[in-house]
């Protein structure tokens, strides 16, 4: 069968939602099943030819994504990497004090933006609103891409001098 026709690429996208939830099945993460799914997609669609028409195109795209999922699992268990319990212990550690210096590193910037001039905070939170560009902040102040740019740069550096500050006084109390 031809890949380029109708008929195939119906196959193919109807194909789709049972074909990852077969691979799901083997390897429960999503994340992995989806990349596993695009590898699967690409291979059908090399090997398009090899498909018989009239047969189960469902049955032969699943054969194709097991072919995949083994491969994963192999090269998984190659990289995997097996740590013994101090190195575990260390890394736990490690962890634990990134997550409290990082609660402290928020909340600094959460003080160092209060101090922050009104327009400066109200230009910062339009600029991290979902969706939000620097072209599109640009063109409702009437003002350059690079002017807002360069303010937000200014901005950032402020805050990121405050929170150090910040952090180094709390270090020395």
């Amino acid at each position: 069968m031809q890949r380029d026709t109708e008929e195939f690429i119906e196959l193919l996208t109807g194909a789709q939602s049972a074909v990852f939830g077969y691979i799901m099945s083997l390897c429960h993460d999503h994340a992995r099943s989806q990349d596993i799914l695009q590898e699967t997609n690409m291979t059908l669609w090399r090997k398009a030819e090899d498909f018989e028409a009239g047969t189960n195109f469902t049955a032969w795209a699943c054969r194709t994504a097991y072919f995949h999922v083994l491969n994963h699992r192999r090269k998984q268990s190659r990289e995997q990497l097996v740590f013994d319990e101090d190195v575990l212990d260390f890394l736990a550690e490690r962890q634990e004090e990134r997550t409290l210096d990082s609660h402290d590193r928020v909340a600094a910037l959460r003080g160092c933006l209060e101090k922050l001039p009104q327009d400066q905070r109200e230009l910062v939170d339009r600029r991290y609103e979902p969706g939000a560009s620097v072209q599109a902040i640009a063109e409702s102040d009437g003002k350059s891409e690079g002017a807002i740019s360069q303010a937000l740069y200014r901005i950032r550096a402020a805050l990121q001098q405050c929170v150090e500050k910040q952090l180094s006084k709390e270090s020395l109390a």
